[in-house]
């Protein structure tokens, strides 16, 4: 019989079965982990290396402070020739720290954290010199023994520094206070010498307060100054506006003529203070909206012909069907001034109302032949309260604030405003506004309508006005215009003449009647009574808030004082609307 190995059967050993079992296998299994031996030999010489030579101090240690190990910069940080010197001099860690506190907070921190970085203190050197440094702490564990890691740095330089720069601030500091308080003694002394100006300062003190208190009422003041004083002259125009359309005589027509004169010269007057004032507290706030520079201009010139042609001018105007872009109402204004000063300082000759295309922009242009102003006056002249000498000879005409309003509602606009004027030849001035190049259709704001006249006769007006001598003035007008009145103080009493079958074809509001009512609420309650009918409003009130409700209520309005032809024109296109 053959043996096991004689037949074919081979016997495993320990060898085999761990993958050496023959000369080959053994070799090859050799090779690779002598080359990982060595691998792991040369990273570690690598990281060997490292820890030798970094610049940083290094250190290992127990929780309890024991110095496990270090790097030569740490020994040398601490003032030890080597590491071993460092392990034998200072086998408890604690020892280097300032206090042993310092490092029972730090090892306190690491058991929280488990990672400390830019932990700062100070360590204690062989020589005894403290260092300041910054430290960054791992909590490892070895083999199920808990290890502290670390980084040192020192800071001792940069700490230094904070510090000297801290002594310099303090430095500087000590010295502003001694500055300070040297010069508070000079102006102590400065104030006992001269006590007169002390009283002066304090009384410009009152002063500050007290205009600082006007002006905080000053917008209540103007409310109720643009009330208060137009009323009365609103009754006063209408009933001179009455007599002056009756036959009674001659020199009685004079006298009326001279009182009408007058109420517009404070009428104006008035209507420009309260504007410059507005216009210097910003309280005017532009509603721009496209609108045909054919109805601007021929609401100017409706408006200006008569007053040209008394004042002995002729009066062109050059339009276009052109679209622009801007508050309707200001650029009104600013055009109305323009206008007014080239017919008022024009003695004879022409006004020329025009415009020229300048790219997207429109200049809007008004020429006089007038005298004309001197270059070194171009800029006076847009001053309030500033008027030529040669314009302010014989009969003063305004207080010279016409342009500073147009310069001042012109900025509101942004369109820059131009004059060019030659002595003896005339004055050039413009206002230049964008122009809308794919215009739409534009409309033209209520209120500023072409003055259409017609007969009023047989229409039924129902006036609400809370003044009474309004009321008699409208009544007195507006019958002498063949028209029947019915006059209300308030909602009320617009309700009850109403309640009687009576019903007006158009409704004359004040927009503030008394206790807090307003003419929108009057004219709505009696359109809820009666249906549909034509209405306006006639108010002192010119802010702008009010300006934007009539127009979102569909009013058309005049302000007080109303101009009778403008109150005339108005009525006339309710009533035929």
């Amino acid at each position: 019989m053959k043996k096991r190995s004689e037949a074919g059967v081979t016997t495993a050993n320990f060898e085999d079965l761990i993958g050496l079992g023959n000369h080959s296998v053994r070799k090859t299994y050799h090779a690779e982990l002598a080359t990982t031996i060595e691998q792991l030999e040369a990273e570690r010489n690598h990281y060997k290396w490292l820890f030798d030579n970094a610049l940083h101090g290094i250190f290992q240690a127990s929780l309890e402070g024991q110095l496990v190990d270090a790097n030569p910069a740490m020994a040398h940080l601490c003032g030890y020739a080597d590491q071993q010197h460092l392990r034998q001099q200072v086998p408890d860690l604690r020892q280097l720290f300032e206090t042993p506190a310092s490092y029972a907070l730090l090892v306190s921190l690491l058991q929280d954290r488990g990672l400390v970085r830019g932990y700062e203190t100070r360590i204690r050197r062989a020589d005894g010199e403290l260092r300041d440094v910054a430290l960054n702490v791992l909590l490892k564990d070895e083999n199920g023994v808990p290890l502290v890691e670390a980084c040192i740095q020192d800071v001792t330089e940069r700490v230094q520094d904070q510090r000297n720069l801290r002594q310099l601030n303090e430095i500087l500091e000590s010295r502003v206070d001694a500055r300070t308080a040297e010069l508070t003694r000079l102006n102590d002394q400065l104030r006992l010498e001269i006590t007169e100006r002390e009283q002066i300062e304090q009384q410009l003190h009152v002063a500050v307060q007290a205009a600082e208190l006007a002006n905080q009422s000053k917008d209540k003041y103007l409310a109720a100054a643009s009330h208060d004083l137009l009323q009365p002259m609103n009754a006063a125009r209408l009933l001179v506006a009455a007599l002056l359309e009756r036959d009674i005589g001659p020199q009685e027509n004079h006298l009326v003529g001279r009182v009408h004169m007058a109420l517009e010269g404070a009428e104006q007057l008035l209507t420009d203070l309260l504007d410059i004032a507005r216009l210097d507290q910003n309280g005017v706030q532009p509603d721009p909206m496209d609108f045909s520079l054919n109805c601007l201009f021929e609401t100017l010139q409706a408006e200006f012909q008569p007053l040209a042609a008394e004042a002995g001018l002729q009066l062109r105007v050059r339009s276009a069907d052109l679209v622009i872009h801007s508050d309707m109402r200001l650029l009104l204004r600013i055009l109305r001034n323009l206008l007014t000063n080239a017919v008022r300082y024009t003695t004879e000759g022409r006004v020329l109302l025009g415009y020229r295309r300048e790219g997207d922009q429109l200049s809007l242009q008004v020429w006089d032949s007038g005298d004309g102003i001197p270059a070194n006056r171009l800029e006076d002249i847009f001053q309030a309260f500033q008027q030529l000498e040669c314009h302010s000879q014989g009969e003063r005409k305004g207080v010279g604030l016409g342009l500073a309003i147009v310069e001042r509602i012109a900025g509101v606009l942004q369109h820059p405003i131009n004059v060019s004027s030659r002595p003896g030849r005339g004055s050039m001035f413009s206002v230049t506004v964008p122009l809308v190049a794919n215009p739409q259709a534009a409309v033209l704001p209520a209120g500023e309508l072409t003055p259409v006249l017609d007969s009023l006769e047989g229409s039924q007006c129902l006036v609400i006005d809370n003044d009474e001598n309004i009321l008699v003035s409208m009544h007195t007008l507006l019958t002498q215009w063949g028209a029947t009145v019915t006059l209300a103080e308030d909602q009320a009493q617009a309700l009850a003449a109403c309640a009687g079958g009576y019903k007006p074809d158009v409704i004359l509001a004040d927009y503030h009647l008394n206790n807090q009512q307003v003419g929108t609420d009057a004219i709505a309650a009696v359109r809820a009574l009666l249906g549909e009918i034509p209405a306006m409003l006639i108010t002192a009130d010119r802010s702008d808030s009010a300006r934007r409700h009539y127009r979102e209520q569909g009013l058309p309005m005049l302000n007080k004082p109303v101009k009778p032809g403008k109150l005339r024109a108005l009525l006339t296109h309710l009533l035929m609307g």
